[in-house]
């Protein structure tokens, strides 16, 4: 069913709001809310994080400042939300009392039907106004004070109004909540079947030429590898590669300004996908950082990425040699092994199990060290057979990516919707008044609500019949 706008409309006064329903006032913010300006001591205040999910007790990653006896006192019922404009989104009714940072604004709602607000002051369109009435030099010190954002004029449904639009939301949104739910179940569910894969290929337990185990078994005397295929030999990494190659190949003058690929951390994904679009000069990175070459692999040592098999084959790098994080190891494939096939041993939960018991250091500054991958002994097929290996698992890989990224694709789409439908709600685009709800005092356990069967179910109600 399509929801329909209001039979008439009136104009607002504002950009941000265009025309609104012709029954609601419009009033500016300020009339209903005051600023709660207390100071309080986190010690008496248990310290919260405002974040785009909401108000949260204080998040083990969140920065944290020495002056813990100058924040802000937040009670339960209060809005609150933070002034930069680098910290967008962010914000909720707190359903806690507590501290939060002076960077945040906190608003006490004067009688005002408290969840009608939350779902008004995040929505996108009231999100970008509060910025917009805002200050500051450059986009990251933009900041908006109450005495900026209290002027912005907001609708007000009446408290009638205001209670069916929070149920139809309510409902709504939770439907929406546990069909993103079960989508990222299934890409989790889908990831652990590659992994199965992999891990069943690179330790010989399938052929995957027939799909079921080979023919014949030989021991190993490896704790990590029961039995390999009988054709198969067993190697220490370190004698089928080369491990932190010197850069003095490269023959380039120190002094060099030509460009080479860059790769921190964050351009290399646990998937092996790499951006190549940084490009710094050579002189500054001819020291101090690791060397690869196109051809490498790259694996990164230090937790969570270690874990995560962030690391990547350099196939593709855009130019013959590159540098990156002294966080990674480079690895650079020998005749007998092949650099892809490499990358499947090192991304597997195989190895990256075994690794994960052998990291040392500090639970934040875990590193797996270099010699435990140079010794570590694997089973390995010819290299016709690697390259069969490949082939037949980027057959069958690719499919099950090609399941994910639908599902990231329809992920993408019902977040938007949900931002929509919250918008065109709240400041009156459509009327959802005579809309039955279903009962779901249930509700805030989305898992008691019944998946929907498609997408387009929530689609459809996007449907607005005519321009406002």
């Amino acid at each position: 069913m399509s929801l329909k706008p209001y039979q008439q409309y009136k104009v607002s006064g504002t950009h941000w709001l265009g025309q609104v329903p012709y029954n609601w006032q419009i009033t500016k913010l300020g009339s209903m809310f005051n600023e709660r300006k207390e100071k309080v001591s986190d010690k008496d205040y248990p310290p919260l994080s405002v974040t785009k999910n909401g108000i949260l007790p204080q998040l083990e990653t969140a920065a944290k400042t020495n002056d813990g006896d100058n924040r802000k006192k937040v009670c339960e019922g209060d809005f609150v939300i933070n002034s930069r404009s680098d910290r967008k989104g962010s914000s909720g009714l707190s359903a806690l009392t507590g501290s939060v940072s002076v960077i945040s604004t906190v608003l006490k709602p004067k009688g005002y039907f408290n969840k009608y607000s939350h779902y008004l002051l995040k929505c996108q369109p009231f999100q970008e106004e509060f910025y917009r009435v805002g200050h500051g030099i450059v986009a990251d010190l933009w900041s908006t004070k109450f005495s900026e954002m209290r002027s912005i004029l907001t609708p007000v449904p009446d408290f009638k109004e205001q209670e069916q639009i929070v149920r139809y939301l309510d409902w709504k949104t939770s439907q929406i909540a546990k069909f993103i739910k079960a989508k990222k179940r299934m890409i989790e569910l889908l990831k652990e079947q590659k992994q199965v894969i992999i891990n069943d290929a690179v330790t010989g337990k399938i052929d995957v030429r027939t799909g079921k185990p080979y023919p014949n078994y030989k021991g190993s005397s490896v704790e990590w590898l029961e039995k390999i295929p009988e054709e198969w030999m067993l190697f220490s990494l370190k004698h089928l590669a080369k491990f932190s190659p010197s850069k003095v190949e490269t023959n380039f003058n120190p002094e060099s300004s030509e460009p080479v690929v860059f790769l921190p951390m964050e351009k290399v994904t646990s998937n092996g996908v790499v951006d190549c679009s940084l490009k710094l000069p050579y002189k500054e990175l001819s020291s101090g950082f690791s060397y690869f070459k196109r051809g490498d692999v790259v694996i990164a040592k230090i937790t969570p990425c270690f874990e995560n098999g962030k690391g990547a084959y350099l196939e593709y790098l855009e130019s013959e040699f590159g540098f990156g994080t002294t966080e990674f190891i480079t690895i650079r494939p020998g005749r007998f092994i092949d650099g892809k096939y490499l990358r499947l041993i090192l991304s597997s939960n195989w190895f990256l199990k075994i690794g994960e018991k052998y990291m040392t250091g500090s639970a934040g500054q875990k590193r797996i060290s270099t010699d435990f991958i140079k010794n570590f002994e694997i089973g390995l097929p010819t290299i016709s057979e690697q390259d069969l290996i490949i082939t037949k698992l980027n057959e069958t890989l690719d499919a099950i990516d090609g399941a994910i990224n639908k599902i990231q694709n329809e992920l993408i789409l019902i977040q938007e919707y949900r931002i929509r439908l919250i918008a065109d709600t709240v400041t009156g685009k459509v009327d959802v008044r005579n809309i039955i709800v279903s009962e779901f005092e249930e509700a805030t356990m989305i898992t008691d609500l019944e998946e929907p069967s498609d997408i387009e179910e929530f689609l459809d109600d996007t449907t607005v019949d005519n321009d406002l």
